[in-house]
């Protein structure tokens, strides 16, 4: 809604009707011409002034006054047999407001339904319109038209509602007003109801967050939309067309429409430099543009934050208060509208508190500042009363102007702490009344850290959620995982998590796990810190508050371990159980971890990395098990694979005398890889295999994906130079996303290669026609793999472009193993894994085992590799050679964009 009535003053400097009138008198065959330049130049102007600095509402506003008149000389081009005819702006431009590339919403209303007189006119009109360049959006209606239509669809009706005349006689579209009328069409509560449910379904499809990572700034949550589902309801219920007339009836304060003007002015800013930038009607806050818009808007990179990250940090904090103010002023319309009709349902809950038709509400205005601590209690109260489904809008309200009184002393007063641990401990929705509690701006007073975390973003595709957002959503995932549904997504972590003796220890270490970025230095380190000093305002045991700060210290502990180490060694889980030291912490971490990762990036959480957490977790707990002090034996853990595995292979009828000499080509890393049943059948399909110069490709069966979290190819081959390129070159061809791969060598000069993929939706390959065609293009590649296709040539996808990074690659040696580590953080990209294999042959260099980590928009693989002695790459000249080659063809992809 305009924030004043469409009012702009004739602006001459920006366009003269009375001179256009002249110069277009004098064109003739050259109009079109002529109208062109003029959009052009005038648009011009307006650009500029936005560059100095003009106020946004001038702009906006004068493009709407520049296109009446425009408008107007155009209309005047043709003939109009008779006066039954208007030319009316509807929609956003009915409400006089024009961004550079909007569209121009034209009704063109007649007062008859037989349009024959101004059929001719009408066409050329609209395709002259057209020719000039002009973005019409357009419908020609007769009045029982537009009564017809509008009572069909809220769309429409929402559309005619905000009209204003161009040209031609007035009185029709006031007829048209009263046509659409309440006494003829979509009463107050059922225009109000079907607007409510427009918004909640529009929210829904942003995910009811206002932080996505490319907001749309006119449909996301706090976004234009928003403002102006209010300007409709108050112009259909109220009859008023401003802000000023809302606060008259009651429904506005001053501050709040100070805030809406103040957030209205920023997206209206925010939307003409996108338009700008983008020479397009572009709402969606694309990295394409943020970097543009941030140094436009003066932003600079500091030593803290990007300048993009500064900037989109205020675009997330104006959205949040939007959508608070819009929060408050539904309710209130939903109270006045909706609520109206019934009869007041009220529950006494205390002398502060009541519940009325399912909303909590204060019993009067004096309660927060007569008793602070209520300020926590309302929301103890929500979890401890589910039938409570919302705050009424005038407690809301008191929320917002009392949360002042959260102060340094309010903090410190033990019964404020008493009743926030009671909160965390309460069997109720936690995660969803800290959400209100944030929302409400209630949980950035009272936790101050947590408050500077409010907006915070990180520029990448890995966190898509502001750093509130993200924890936020954590605690949702933790409490949902006491839920029965969970039971079927989250098997593992839901048994874990009913099972934690104290379950406000876990929310305490998620509220807590990330609160330390942006501020310099180590976000865990920073964050364990802070959560004693929490702990200890909480009077939370000496016991636990350890427990808690490690946690947060350690947050990423489990998730590196099993993405980044080989878990199947058994040394890898023994250091890893050192530092978790018992059951305890190994059960919270876990449940942190699966928490973290679902709530950074929905993409992340798939059947792979599942089965690898729980895999560290079932080894670690037996580890603890048998005592810190008796690490199990490699040696032992390679005869009982062998023993378990003969026991199968003897009940299939394979003899020893075959097994044995199979088994002792193949090495002691190969049985520390696979479970014995794998080991087994494996062994028996290599036994049978009739063509040794044939590669044997085996992949799991799609009952038994879940056993392994993903699809595992298994591929035994005569070694060969390009073997590892030409197969994940393959695997890249067919659309698969590999995870993991495990590279060994047989005595024999047979190369066992396991590898785990799933499709490029995440998900593990279940159909029998899709294996059988992996099985096929891999054997065929295979058979001679230096004669492999062409590394896939896919173009890179548009959000990654936007986050380039020179390649970092890290090599080491490892005395113990007498192996070479090398870890290539680079951008992600098709034909990656190829164009690293192909190096690796070129530069006679052996590749045992591959972790690919696929984080967002940027990967973290990590090599296992020897020379062709299967030694160490001890030379410091070759070890530079690799680093150099392997940073050169990647960054040298990225650049051509291939």
């Amino acid at each position: 809604m305009p924030l004043t009535p469409y009012e702009f003053e004739p602006d001459p400097s920006l366009f003269n009707k009375h001179a256009f009138r002249q110069q277009l008198a004098k064109a003739k065959s050259s109009s079109i011409s002529l109208f062109k330049q003029t959009i052009k130049s005038v648009q011009d102007k307006l650009d500029q002034r936005f560059l100095e600095g003009a106020d946004i509402r001038d702009l906006v506003h004068g493009r709407a006054w520049f296109i009446d008149q425009l408008l107007s000389v155009v209309w005047e081009q043709f003939e109009w047999p008779d006066n039954n005819i208007s030319l009316l702006a509807v929609g956003g431009y009915g409400r006089g407001e024009l961004h550079p590339h909007s569209d121009i919403d034209l009704l063109i209303l007649l007062r008859n339904d037989d349009d024959t007189p101004y059929r001719d006119s009408l066409e050329r009109l609209i395709t002259f319109m057209w020719d000039i360049s002009l973005d019409i959006g357009h419908s020609v209606r007769s009045l029982s038209d537009c009564e017809r239509e509008a009572k069909a669809d809220i769309t429409v009706a929402t559309n005619l509602l905000e009209n204003r005349t161009i040209v031609g006689p007035d009185n029709l579209r006031e007829e048209m007003v009263e046509r659409l009328g309440t006494d003829h069409m979509w009463s107050n509560s059922e225009f109000f109801e079907a607007k409510w449910q427009e918004q909640i379904k529009r929210h829904y499809k942003y995910n009811n967050n206002e932080y996505n990572l490319e907001p749309n700034i006119k449909s996301s949550p706090g976004g234009l939309r928003d403002i102006q589902m209010i300007g409709w309801v108050a112009k259909r219920h109220f009859g008023t067309h401003t802000l000023e007339g809302l606060m008259r009836e009651g429904f506005l304060t001053e501050s709040e429409v100070r805030i809406m003007e103040q957030g209205q002015a920023f997206l209206w800013q925010v939307r003409y430099a996108l338009h700008m930038t983008a020479k397009r009607a572009e709402d969606r806050l694309l990295f394409d543009h943020q970097r543009t818009l941030a140094e436009l808007f003066g932003y600079a990179d500091n030593d803290e934050r990007l300048a993009v990250e500064q900037f989109m940090r205020r675009y997330y904090r104006v959205v949040m208060s939007l959508t608070e103010l819009n929060d408050v002023l539904l309710q209130h319309f939903d109270d006045a509208i909706l609520q109206s009709r019934h009869e007041a349902k009220i529950e006494i809950l205390n002398k502060r508190f009541q519940i009325v038709n399912h909303k909590i509400e204060a019993t009067h205005s004096r309660v927060f500042e007569n008793n602070p601590f209520a300020l926590l209690e309302i929301f103890l109260l929500m979890a401890q009363n589910p039938q409570i489904e919302s705050v009424r809008a005038s407690t809301i309200r008191l929320l917002r102007d009392n949360r002042h009184l959260i102060d340094e002393s309010f903090r410190q007063d033990i019964r404020h702490s008493s009743l926030f641990m009671e909160l965390l401990r309460s069997p109720g929705n936690v995660a969803r009344q800290l959400r209100r509690m944030s929302r409400y701006g209630i949980l950035g007073k009272y936790l101050p850290e947590f408050g500077y975390a409010i907006g915070l973003m990180q520029h990448d595709l890995f966190h898509i959620y502001t750093v509130d957002a993200h924890t936020l959503l954590l605690l949702k995932f933790m409490h949902c995982f006491q839920k029965e549904e969970a039971r079927k997504e989250f098997p593992f972590a839901s048994q874990i998590f009913l099972r934690l003796p104290k379950r406000e220890l876990a929310y305490i270490a998620g509220l807590y796990h990330d609160i330390g970025k942006g501020r310099g230095g180590n976000h865990s380190e920073l964050g364990a810190k802070d959560v004693l000093l929490f702990c200890e305002r909480h009077h939370i045991s000496k016991h636990d508050a350890r427990l808690v700060s490690w946690l947060v210290e350690h947050h990423l502990l489990m998730s590196m371990t099993a993405q980044k180490k080989d878990i199947s060694d058994p040394e890898v889980i023994q250091e890893f159980v050192m530092t978790v030291r018992d059951e305890s912490r190994l059960n919270y971490l876990y449940i942190l971890t699966v928490a973290d990762i679902n709530a950074t990036n929905p993409s992340l959480w798939n059947s792979w990395r599942a089965t690898l957490l729980q895999q560290l977790y079932v080894e670690s707990k037996r580890a603890l098990r048998r005592g810190l002090e008796n690490p199990v034996d490699r040696k032992e853990w390679i005869d009982e694979t062998q023993q378990d595995a003969l026991v199968y292979l003897k009940k299939w009828g394979l003899e020893e005398t075959r097994i044995w000499p199979l088994w002792n080509m193949l090495g002691e890393e190969y049985f520390l890889q696979d479970s014995a049943r794998e080991i087994a059948f494996q062994t028996e399909q290599i036994l049978k295999h009739k063509e040794p110069d044939m590669p044997l490709v085996l992949v799991t069966n799609p009952n038994k994906v879940e056993q392994v979290g993903g699809t595992k190819v298994f591929i035994y081959t005569k070694e060969q130079n390009h073997l590892f390129a030409a197969t994940v070159a393959a695997m890249e061809q067919l659309g698969l996303n590999i995870h993991d791969s495990r590279i060994s060598t047989s005595s024999n000069g047979y190369s066992l290669d396991t590898y785990i993929v799933l499709e490029s939706n995440d998900e593990p390959i279940r159909d029998i026609a899709r294996i059988e065609e992996i099985k096929q293009v891999l054997i065929e590649e295979l058979d001679d793999p230096a004669d492999y296709n062409d590394i896939v040539q896919r173009r890179t996808p548009r959000q990654l472009k936007h986050f380039t990074m020179p390649t970092q690659v890290i090599i080491s040696n490892d005395p113990v193993s007498q192996r070479t580590l090398l870890e290539v953080i680079t951008p992600d990209r098709p034909g990656l894994l190829a164009r690293i294999g192909r190096i690796f042959v070129e530069m006679d260099i052996n590749l045992l085992t591959a972790k690919i980590v696929t984080l967002g928009e940027r990967v973290e693989d990590i090599f296992v590799i020897t020379d062709q002695n299967l030694g160490p790459i001890g030379d410091p000249q070759v070890c530079e050679k690799l680093r150099s080659r392997i940073c050169h063809d990647l960054d040298e992809q990225v650049t051509n964009g291939y």
